[in-house]
């Protein structure tokens, strides 16, 4: 039997201990994504121009959901034939124009060494580096290349990228450069911050890859959505990562890997997560045509949720539902079509399986056509929101999910 007085000093260890732990959390530092893109075999359409990558320059820009005072930079070899070596890389926060603020132009290293041979279907990290990289702000990587074979790509980048023949990586600018809009190689970025920082992961397609958003102009919805969240004091420290892929799809291989095969590689490894958002389905319904069974299709998007859910849970990480959008009067559309799309929808917000539901389609649809998107939302092809209409799904989206 325990005496009260021990029972007391016991809760009061136990009080100091917790208090402790929590204090030294808020002054330990941690590592946590800030930026990332999904990798996939170049096709046709995202070569990269001439020079190639044969002893040349890229320099590519990508902006960041929160900062840090400390960075590390994640190329891909995914779908490379052979090893791909890195001659050199250096970070530097971006100007206009392809340009870089010169006095924060920082060599990365890779072991202690100044360049990094990634073998086939491998990624890796550079070591941490020192450098303050603001949040909601661009950074310039730039990598000096002796040759590829077997590219890999994000070929949505919404993005434009910089490329020349020879060693440039430490250029203010680069004005005969070949522009390109495509990633390549470049994965991910994490930060080092204080506290307990933590991300969401996005999965989805090319709505939230950001087709037919401004180029350059960062108006995808998870950016928005990251600006929301680096506005407020409760999630200021929640980092975004973007794993939209054009024309993915849950269920089979499409423009990248399907979704659920790509969940361990873009959702589970990624750095510090602790939300997933699965916003795919538009795909799997659209390019079901004759002779395909739409109903049966339904049913496996949903079992394909129930499957990532599962998965996710399993790391601890909270799993949010988004409703497939409308696509009235687009290439998609049919009778048979809007009904799967309705089903899948009516499973995500009544099932109970998902941890919270974000409903992108109650948001974006037209009230008196509820199968399309609305004028303000649609960018004219029926399927892909504008700019303003990617930021009525971040506003419409309840910070308080990400909250602790």
């Amino acid at each position: 039997m325990i005496v009260p007085w021990l029972c007391l000093l016991l809760m009061c260890i136990s009080a100091r201990n917790l208090w402790v732990a929590s204090a030294n959390d808020k002054n330990t530092e941690h590592w946590v994504g800030t930026w990332a893109c999904s990798p996939q075999l170049t096709d046709p359409s995202s070569e990269p121009p001439s020079p190639g990558f044969a002893d040349s320059t890229l320099r590519q820009i990508v902006h960041v959901s929160v900062g840090g005072a400390k960075i590390r930079v994640r190329f891909s070899n995914e779908f490379g034939r052979t090893a791909l070596t890195i001659a050199s890389a250096h970070v530097a926060k971006a100007a206009e124009g392809g340009t870089i603020h010169t006095e924060t132009d920082r060599p990365l290293t890779f072991a202690g060494q100044p360049s990094v041979t990634i073998p086939s279907g491998a990624l890796m990290y550079s070591d941490p580096l020192e450098f303050q990289l603001p949040a909601l702000s661009d950074l310039a990587v730039t990598i000096h290349l002796k040759d590829a074979d077997g590219i890999t790509t994000h070929a949505g980048s919404r993005a434009t990228s910089y490329l020349v023949s020879g060693d440039a990586v430490s250029a203010l600018e680069l004005p005969s450069a070949q522009k390109v809009d495509h990633w390549y190689f470049l994965n991910g970025v994490d930060v080092s911050v204080r506290g307990a920082p933590e991300s969401v992961v996005i999965l989805g397609d090319s709505i939230t890859d950001g087709r037919n958003s401004t180029t350059n102009g960062n108006g995808r919805w998870p950016d928005d959505l990251a600006r929301r969240l680096g506005a407020n004091k409760h999630t200021a420290n929640v980092g975004v990562l973007n794993e939209g892929i054009g024309g993915n799809r849950l269920l089979h291989d499409g423009l990248g890997p399907s979704a659920l095969s790509r969940l361990d590689r873009d959702v589970l490894a990624q750095t510090a997560v602790h939300w997933l958002v699965v916003f795919e389905g538009v795909n799997d319904i659209g390019t079901c045509k004759n002779p395909c069974d739409l109903d049966a299709i339904a049913n496996d998007i949903i079992a394909a949720y129930q499957q990532m859910i599962l998965r996710a849970h399993s790391h601890d990480i909270l799993v949010y539902g988004a409703t497939i959008t409308p696509f009235g009067e687009s290439h998609y559309a049919s009778s048979e079509a809007e009904r799967a799309r309705q089903t899948v929808n009516r499973w995500i917000r009544t099932s109970g399986r998902f941890d919270a539901v974000i409903d992108f389609d109650a948001v974006t649809r037209d009230s008196n056509n509820p199968s399309q998107l609305s004028v303000q939302a649609d960018s004219g092809d029926h399927l892909h929101p504008a700019d303003v209409g990617y930021r009525i799904m971040a506003d419409s989206i309840n910070l308080q999910l990400f909250a602790k």
